[in-house]
């Protein structure tokens, strides 16, 4: 076995509790919030009428990701020209709705077209599940759909919208607020709603709703226990901080003034990539204050070498993995930030974030094709493309040997038969 396939087995092996992962996908980008499961017996293969388990219509397009726990789905979507936005359970079995929560609002804030409203996906620990609704506010409910509290954030605004999906850390829920002119991070008791600390900066806020300026990121928990550190990306700072506490570890100039991918993270180096071709960047991790100078390793600032970015990627072993908004996959080297490969897949742009899955790399494209990589730093290997030709801006999910992926139109479940 060759190094880089070690490394690749060894993250999936190690990324984090297999009891856990062998059941659930329960937040934005699985249960660490990496794009890594250990399960394993998923399909590498299927098309619209091959390894179907079931398809569901979905009442209104929408960009959020499924998450699971045993066997519900959980997904939020908007209808009614985003005055609704509902929390809806589906059984995983069968692809029955089993309830719906609805939140209301009544003057609906602005959004892009192509980010409908209630972007951001759930998360639950299993006890509670919580979403973040933009303008319409921080809804907690039980497995049942009843709900346990709700937090009034404020007015929300921004022209493109709202769209980083809530973390859940030991006893506490932690939101990324914004972007626009209110922009903060806030944690709340994941059994009372009660704030346990906010932190606000004018570094966050844009000056009005039309500006170029803000953060889309979902925010990064790596480790557990009092050694755990959340990694969050925000307009023209990167930083590290405690999430129980919301004391801030360190900060490092660099990011563009957009942030939308989430961070990459490993125990020695975390990677932030900017939006709309603004500068990339990694630190070396164990810094305290401005590590601009002192841990920042490298820094891409030419946009040749910064393409729009709306994915997250993956760090396996010495390498990153990303497929930019183009529709172009690359492979990075850790170290330096330079590129090894680029590769076009099919002829799509891109929104979805990687996931690392039995050694494999997969990533679905705005037209529903989901291409199985093998990730290696020498070349691009594609294995299999899977078509569904439905477009699709959200990321795939896997649990229970089953793969879903939410379309504009549909909601699909895939096994194999």
């Amino acid at each position: 076995m060759s190094l880089h396939k070690f490394i690749v087995a060894f993250i999936i092996i190690t990324s984090s509790d297999p009891a856990l992962q062998a059941e659930n996908w329960s937040s934005w980008r699985g249960p660490n919030g990496n794009g890594v499961t250990s399960e394993k017996g998923f399909p590498s293969t299927w098309s619209t009428t091959e390894n179907v388990a079931w398809r569901i219509d979905l009442p209104a397009p929408g960009n959020s990701t499924p998450v699971t726990w045993q066997d519900n789905v959980l997904l939020t979507q908007a209808t009614a020209e985003g005055t609704k936005r509902h929390l809806t359970c589906y059984d995983l079995n069968s692809g029955k709705q089993r309830w719906q929560y609805t939140a209301t609002i009544e003057q609906v804030e602005k959004t892009h077209n192509t980010n409908p409203h209630a972007a951001g996906s759930p998360v639950t620990d299993g006890k509670h599940i919580v979403v973040s609704f933009g303008s319409a506010g921080i809804h907690c409910v039980d497995m049942k759909g009843n709900l346990k509290w709700q937090v009034d954030m404020g007015r929300l605004e921004h022209i493109w919208g709202t769209s980083a999906s809530p973390v859940i850390f030991e006893n506490i829920v932690i939101v990324n607020c914004g972007p626009g002119v209110r922009a903060f991070w806030i944690a709340l008791d994941i059994e009372t709603g009660e704030e346990v600390w906010k932190t606000e900066s004018q570094n966050f806020v844009s000056t009005k709703p039309e500006e170029f300026r803000g953060s889309w990121s979902t925010p990064v928990v790596h480790g557990n226990g009092a050694d755990a550190i959340m990694f969050i990306s925000m307009p023209l700072k990167f930083y590290a901080l405690k999430p129980r506490t919301g004391d801030i570890l360190w900060n490092c100039d660099g990011p563009g003034k957009l942030a939308y991918t989430s961070p990459l993270v490993n125990r020695d180096v975390a990677v932030t990539m900017s939006g709309y071709g603004g500068p990339s960047l990694a630190v070396k991790r164990g810094g305290r204050g401005d590590v601009t100078e002192s841990h920042r390793l490298w820094h891409k600032t030419e946009r040749a070498e910064n393409p729009q970015r709306i994915g997250s990627g993956l760090i396996i072993g010495d390498y990153i993995y990303i497929v930019n908004e183009p529709g172009i996959a690359w492979c990075m080297d850790l170290k330096t930030g330079g590129r090894l490969w680029q590769q076009r897949l099919g002829d799509s742009k891109c929104w979805s974030s990687l996931c690392l899955v039995e050694g494999k790399i997969f990533v679905v494209n705005d037209k529903g094709t989901t291409f199985v990589i093998d990730p290696n730093p020498k070349q691009c290997n594609i294995i299999h493309e899977n078509k569904l030709a439905e477009l699709t801006r959200g990321s795939l999910a896997f649990a229970n040997g089953r793969i879903l992926i939410r379309t504009y139109k549909s909601l699909y479940c895939i096994e194999s038969k």
